[in-house]
């Protein structure tokens, strides 16, 4: 469903807000491609983000949680989190089949691509290393990695895909098409050996705590050289602070040895991690391309979810098969 139809739900969702008379305007995708839609909503001079979350996910309960981890990082000191907009006793509204938040505009721009400078990525990686300090200090919790087993389920359910004589067969004028080519060649040498890359920490226990899962380059704002945001916590779970460095990393310098290296001392020099944690963040970040490759192929041409823009799910996918493709021949590290 796009934002445009929504708009009637858009403007009754804002008279719960005692906006009645403020004027969304839609953000089309921006919403990334997890199905929710978001709007932009000017009141008084203020600026504010209005989300509709996918129908059914998230639940109520994970959305109250959800928003108190919000609240217990901004209220912390970071104020790169967005704050959430009480309504009623309660933090959403339920309108037109989904759940709705009202939350404060954050400025900056999502830029590190076009403007990538050791400062700024310092600034990402101390900006993470300061809402996980929160979230560890009052959510600590201990166990097994829990994206090592998601890795390895998704592992098996590629190869026995795989196995099974399934492939991708995109149609001719697809504009994903030649990326699902080249990552089907590439997961054909590559996948079997993620158990292998995260077998060093398999079946260890680790000190665990909420973690975003998909703050990625798109997610982190900038003001000049300082971090002025960091959006979406719609993925956000119980795992290791690795999980969150190796998507952030992967997404903003690549497989850039230095430049990994750099981003990792910003973010140790405000929470320690063991140079084996850091190797675990390198290992999910191999592994995460990987299977984001394996995710993409699944969705588009097996399960056959639609995008809104096809063109942009195989920018997506280009990113992916380039990182892929610059990895030696002989092993995915390069």
């Amino acid at each position: 469903m796009s934002s445009s139809t929504l708009d009637p739900a858009a403007g009754q969702v804002l008279g719960h807000y005692s906006l009645p008379s403020a004027r969304p305007r839609p953000l089309g995708n921006h919403g990334g491609f997890s199905g929710a839609r978001l709007w932009r909503v000017e009141a008084a001079g203020t600026p504010f983000c209005l989300r509709a979350w996918p129908p059914g996910d998230p639940t109520p309960e994970r959305l109250r949680w959800l928003h108190n981890l919000m609240a217990a990082a901004r209220g912390a000191g970071p104020t790169i989190v967005p704050h959430v907009v009480p309504v009623a006793g309660s933090t959403f509204v339920s309108c037109a089949g989904r759940l709705w938040e009202l939350t404060t505009w954050l400025p900056g721009r999502a830029d590190f691509s076009h403007r990538p400078a050791l400062p700024r990525l310092c600034a990402a990686c101390a900006a993470l290393a300061r809402v996980h300090q929160v979230w560890a200090d009052l959510f600590p919790a201990d166990g097994l990695c829990p994206a090592l087993d998601r890795r390895l389920r998704r592992t098996a359910a590629w190869l026995s895909l795989a196995g099974s004589g399934w492939r991708p067969r995109p149609a001719g004028d697809d504009p994903v098409a030649p990326w699902a080519q080249r990552a089907w060649r590439l997961l054909s040498a590559h996948a079997g050996r993620v158990p292998a890359l995260l077998a060093p920490w398999a079946g260890r226990g680790f000190a665990l705590h909420p973690c975003l899962c998909d703050v990625w380059h798109d997610h982190i704002l900038f003001d000049g050289d300082v971090v002025s945001g960091i959006i979406d916590y719609g993925s956000v779970k119980i795992d290791h602070p690795a999980v969150d460095l190796a998507r952030l990393l992967g997404s903003l310098v690549g497989d850039d040895p230095a430049a990994w290296a750099t981003g990792l001392d910003a973010y140790t020099s405000i929470r320690p991690l063991s140079a084996d944690e850091q190797a675990l963040a390198r290992a999910l970040d191999r592994t995460g391309v990987l299977l984001a490759a394996a995710n993409w192929l699944t969705w588009l041409y097996r399960d056959g979810r639609t995008f809104d823009d096809r063109h942009r799910a195989a920018d997506r996918l280009a990113g992916i098969v380039r990182r892929m493709e610059g990895w030696s021949a002989s092993t995915p590290e390069g």
